[in-house]
């Protein structure tokens, strides 16, 4: 029976974790999570690039079979366990406590996305310029072979000239991204100097969020109220005003034709399951975290079916908002739609920029786009440094569960992050970026985390103890689907992925012809292997410290060291009423 002391000082415990002040703020961060870039920078390239309308097919199954129950898996897991992605293995499958230590690293090296978020707030003061500088080559930074919008219109008179002349020419659009926003340098070997505008934005960027967690949940579920949903607004303006354009017809008929004779490609599904990951957010920790501050009893049943429709849905209709715009910018130039198209980086700040200086009244198209793009990214951003704050408190609680020490810890994690991410707005930072997202964040972490996850939780603690507590919790019984999803399939999909990856893997180029030097690889994948061999590393390394035979081991450390702390708290209750 627990001591007196033990009890006060759990009970204690479990009270200095703050939970949502509603099921609305709890709504509106996961959906500005997992309602990122990827939705819009990513998902209608690759539904374009194989196979239009027939992507739809394979992505729509892996959601069912793989992202809904891996959503619900992680979401349920930190609701029961109360806890940040490391300590909540302690109350699931101690012996997989290293996957916590793996998403920890991945947290790490994904702080640099708030780069992307430096980029947008950038080009956005350009916005408001009379001249776009991304329209005209009437610029200090442009070069001799700089091609404005005037030359790549279509409607110009010189238009076969015009066409002739494009040769070993490069776009406005291109050469304010290259040498006025980047400012690249050769290569990773020369880093150049800081930029100094990067590192102003960069430093407001890292003070946003750090005023928008500094209390917990309890500051960032405010500021979602605004930055999870005016980017809905700025997404239907840009949608009803793209639909309107001329050509926009022919870009979304690009989009969404069906290729029926792709989905016989592997890649295809491949692709399609790397989307779903990295939409949805899964096999990196935030869901578990996010689901940790919820009641006990919220149901995260229901809550995971919204959130999955509502990601698929915006990366649908985003679609639509990219590829009519393109379709117009094709137009425009006289050139098919496989032309123009772009994904990542070069569609949000080379294609998309240079299609609104297009229209009518184009500071106002462009404005409403970067503030969309920095609003999406600000979400993400802030929920990766809170799950990582969040789980390194709960390891340490006596250290950061006391008043003030939270403030400082995050103003501190703010400090280092923004001092170190000054080597990003150099001269080579572009390629300190590409590197980091290639390995560090890769898809392969992706892929070992699910299979480790649906391992531990599936196997280890228990297919049927999992569906049993979100039972107990929700009052709603997954089906068994939910628990063939977890046992086998995502799994084996899992592990056919990683093996795959691994046999067809190719290193970073950049713009396809420039390649890292050799120690530049070995850094890649050091960075890569750094979250992996978390999870086998804490599995061998608790098998030698615990004694027994091996079957005695495996069994003590596939079984929860302690009890969740919202059972916990039930459990005082009970011992209060009956003394009472």
């Amino acid at each position: 029976m627990m001591s007196e002391n033990g009890q006060t000082e759990q009970q204690s415990r479990a009270g200095d974790r703050r939970q949502w002040a509603s099921k609305t703020e709890y709504i509106l961060v996961v959906a500005g999570n997992v309602v990122g870039l990827g939705n819009v920078w990513r998902f209608p390239y690759l539904c374009y690039k194989y196979g239009g309308g027939a992507f739809l097919v394979p992505y729509g199954l892996l959601a069912v079979v793989c992202g809904i129950p891996l959503f619900l898996l992680e979401t349920s897991s930190g609701q029961y366990t109360q806890e940040g992605f490391i300590t909540c293995w302690r109350k699931l499958c101690p012996l997989a406590q290293g996957i916590g230590y793996g998403h920890f690293v991945i947290k790490l090296y994904a702080f640099s996305y708030i780069i992307v978020e430096v980029w947008a707030l950038f080009s956005l003061m350009f916005s408001f310029r009379s001249q776009l500088p991304w329209a005209s080559c009437d610029n200090t930074w442009n070069t001799a072979n700089c091609v404005g919008l005037q030359m790549l219109n279509s409607s110009s008179p010189n238009v076969t000239a015009n066409q002739t002349m494009l040769t070993n020419t490069t776009s406005a659009a291109v050469e304010f991204w290259e040498r006025r926003l980047l400012a690249m340098s050769g290569g990773i070997e020369e880093l150049g100097s800081v930029r100094w505008e990067l590192a102003l934005c960069l430093l407001v960027c890292w003070m946003f969020c750090y005023f928008s967690i500094w209390k917990g949940v309890r500051s960032s579920g405010k500021v979602a109220y605004f930055t999870a949903t005016f980017p809905y607004v700025l997404l239907l303006i840009l949608l009803i005003r793209g639909l309107t354009l001329p050509g926009a017809s022919e870009g979304i008929y690009f989009y969404l034709y069906p290729d029926l004779k792709r989905l016989a490609n592997l890649e295809v599904w491949i692709e399609a399951g790397s989307q779903i990951c990295f939409s949805y957010s899964v096999a990196v920790g935030t869901l578990g975290v996010l689901g940790s501050y919820n009641r006990h009893n919220n149901n995260c049943y229901k809550d995971c079916f919204w959130l999955c429709l509502l990601n698929s849905g915006t990366s649908f209709v985003a679609g639509f908002v990219v590829f009519s715009v393109l379709g117009f910018m094709a137009q425009k130039q006289g050139v098919g739609v496989d032309a123009v198209v772009e994904s990542g980086p070069g569609l949000a700040f080379i294609t998309y920029p240079q299609a609104t200086a297009m229209m009518p009244l184009p500071q106002f198209w462009t404005v409403c786009f970067f503030l969309m793009l920095i609003l999406l990214t600000v979400d993400t951003h802030f929920v990766i440094v809170e799950s990582f704050i969040t789980s390194v408190s709960d390891l340490f609680p006596k250290l950061f569960h006391k008043p003030g020490r939270r403030e400082i810890f995050v103003l501190l994690i703010c400090l280092f992050f923004y001092l170190t991410h000054l080597t990003l707005v150099t001269e080579g930072g572009i390629y300190i970026f590409e590197l980091i997202d290639y390995y560090g964040c890769t898809r392969a972490c992706h892929y070992f985390m699910a299979l480790s996850q649906c391992l531990a939780l599936a196997w280890g603690f228990g297919a049927d103890r999992v569906i049993n507590i979100i039972e107990d919790m929700t009052g709603q019984r997954p089906s068994i689907f939910f628990k063939l999803c977890w046992k086998y399939i995502i799994p084996l999909l899992s592990l056919i992925s990683f093996i795959l990856y691994l046999v067809n893997f190719t290193h970073l180029r950049i713009n396809n012809w420039y390649l890292y030097p050799d120690w530049a690889y070995a850094l890649g994948w050091t960075m890569t292997l750094s979250s992996l061999t978390m999870v086998p590393l804490w599995a061998a390394g608790q098998m030698c410290l615990t004694s027994g035979t091996f079957r005695q081991r495996l069994s003590i450390l596939c079984r929860p060291a302690e009890d969740p702390a919202w059972q916990r708290r039930k459990m005082g209750e009970d011992r209060t009423t009956v003394e009472l």
